[in-house]
């Protein structure tokens, strides 16, 4: 299939050069600080904000509760590897080159990409991560969005990716961890309440299943009286 259009008229190739033009006025320590993070740095912190929702998840006031919890939570790398999956035939199909193939005057900041451009694999894998923990912790989700932002913006800066490609990985990390989040958690939800009674039962509730409940604000503690909600305490941990 022919390319998505390249020409210097299309708005979508002048805020290329906009934003990658960016790279003749910063210093190249900058220029090598936006090329890791947008390589490698940001993938990783969307790992870890993935492995602190679980580690709060854990802490829910039930067995019930923390498991449906951690399915959520456990959906989100499964989100973006799955979204990553299915980008390769979109690749395949629209064949889009890379920018600097086609334009001159991009500045490459990571060389030896040989692949097609649409859409970014890197803006796939993190908004689908960023969605899927926002469904189960909305702070950490809002933050995990706000770094997959950051993460189109790099591509760009980078000059290995027009802006529609970061456009279409958000929408399709978007729509995979939303689509099938509701699926995944019912079939995976039952699988982690039988771990969580196993001796493998704290990576998935960090209470005690022979009755020791972790009370969290706002729900009923032994004995009737609910526990209430602290000043500033988060209370959104799968809400």
């Amino acid at each position: 299939m022919a390319g998505l259009d390249t020409s210097g008229s299309n708005p979508d190739v002048s805020l290329l050069f906009d934003i990658n033009g960016l790279t003749g006025h910063t210093p190249g320590w900058c220029d090598q600080a936006v090329r890791f993070l947008g390589e490698y740095g940001l993938p990783v912190l969307s790992v870890l904000l993935v492995l602190w929702c679980w580690w709060g998840v854990r802490r829910r006031g039930t067995l019930d509760a923390a498991a449906s919890s951690v399915a959520a939570v456990v959906w989100a790398p499964l989100a973006a590897a799955l979204a990553v999956g299915v980008n390769i035939p979109i690749r395949g199909f629209v064949e889009r080159p890379r920018p600097f193939v086609d334009h001159k005057g991009i500045e490459v900041l990571e060389h030896g990409k040989t692949d097609f451009s649409f859409v970014s694999d890197h803006s796939t894998l993190t908004m689908a991560i960023g969605v899927s923990l926002f469904l189960v912790h909305r702070k950490l989700g809002l933050a995990a969005i706000g770094l997959a932002v950051v993460e189109g913006f790099c591509r760009v800066f980078m000059g290995v990716h027009y802006p529609t490609d970061v456009v279409g990985g958000f929408a399709l990390g978007t729509a995979v961890a939303l689509l099938l989040s509701p699926l995944f958690t019912a079939m995976f939800t039952p699988v982690l309440r039988a771990l969580g009674r196993s001796r493998a039962g704290r990576l998935v509730w960090a209470g005690d299943v022979t009755g020791d409940v972790i009370p969290v604000a706002g729900e009923r503690e032994p004995g009737g009286a609910v526990r209430p909600v602290p000043a500033g305490e988060d209370r959104d941990l799968a809400a």
